[in-house]
């Protein structure tokens, strides 16, 4: 191997390698971020079609397959939870302010935490 090549190909290895290593390319994906905002479904979104309130039809709609989401600003994130205690407080916090908790994946939060927020 000539010597300009072991150079190009040893960059290229440490390159890579402090990449691999850099922590904010590690661990970025996985760290909980807790973002507030009104429980809804994420069929509705932002925008409930239902009569009976917020509340009402995020638990209509939940009830016939959608999933809870969290409407942030002008964002609506899917929740994605199984555990109990989450869904419950979800049920029983829709319509209203709740600080969820979890990792963040382009529009979908994997729930660790849900509770009661400030506001509406």
């Amino acid at each position: 191997m000539s010597s300009a090549l072991r150079t190009v190909v040893a960059c290229l290895a440490v390159l890579l390698l402090g990449a691999a290593l850099s922590p904010s390319f590690v661990w970025a994906a996985d760290k909980p971020q807790t973002i507030t905002g009104q429980v809804s479904d994420a069929m509705c979104g932002a925008h409930h079609a239902m009569e009976g309130g917020d509340a009402a039809c995020t638990r209509a709609c939940v009830a016939k397959g959608s999933k809870y989401a969290l409407v942030s600003g002008d964002k609506v994130y899917t929740l994605d939870t199984s555990d109990k205690a989450a869904l419950g407080q979800l049920d029983k916090l829709a319509g209203a302010a709740a600080k969820v908790t979890g990792t963040v994946n382009g529009d979908t939060i994997a729930v660790s935490s849900v509770a009661p927020g400030k506001g509406k």
